[in-house]
C-alpha cells in the first residue's frame, strides 16, 4: 500500500471515529447554550462574572470543570473501547460503513505537528 492510499484511509477512519465516538456526547452540552458575542472576534472583548463578583476574561474562564472533563473522557474512552471490540462484528462494521459514508461530508484532517511536539516534550 502506496502512502497516498494511508493516508486516505487514516483519514476516512479519523473521520468516522470522531463522528461515532466523540460527537453526540457530552461535548454537545457543552456547546449547547448562548454563545457570547464579540466584536473583537477573538473573544477578547468578553467577560464573565463569577458568583463572587469577579469579572473573568473569557479566553481565561476555564470551561469545563475537573468532574466535567473526567466524565467526557469517560465517555469517550468508554466509546473508542466499544468500536475496538466490536469492529469484527459484522452488524456493527455495516453501521461503520454508514457512518463513514455520512463522515465522508467532513473537512479532510491536516497533520497535526504539534501533537508529536507535545509528546515528545512530555517524554
Amino acid at each position: 500500500m502506496n502512502r497516498d492510499d494511508e493516508k486516505r484511509i487514516a483519514a476516512k477512519m479519523a473521520k468516522t471515529l470522531a463522528m461515532m465516538c466523540v460527537r453526540n456526547t457530552g461535548l454537545e452540552t457543552l456547546h449547547a447554550g448562548i454563545v457570547p458575542v464579540t466584536h473583537a472576534g477573538d473573544y477578547s472583548d468578553v467577560r464573565v462574572i463569577d458568583a463572587d463578583g469577579r469579572e473573568i476574561a473569557w479566553n481565561d474562564v476555564s470551561h469545563l470543570d475537573d468532574g466535567q472533563m473526567r466524565t467526557l473522557m469517560k465517555e469517550i474512552v468508554n466509546r473508542l473501547y466499544t468500536f475496538n471490540i466490536s469492529i469484527d462484528d459484522q452488524e456493527f462494521r455495516n453501521r461503520v460503513d454508514r457512518w463513514a459514508r455520512i463522515a465522508d461530508r467532513w473537512d479532510e484532517p491536516d497533520e497535526d505537528i504539534a501533537f508529536f511536539q507535545r509528546l515528545a516534550a512530555e517524554d
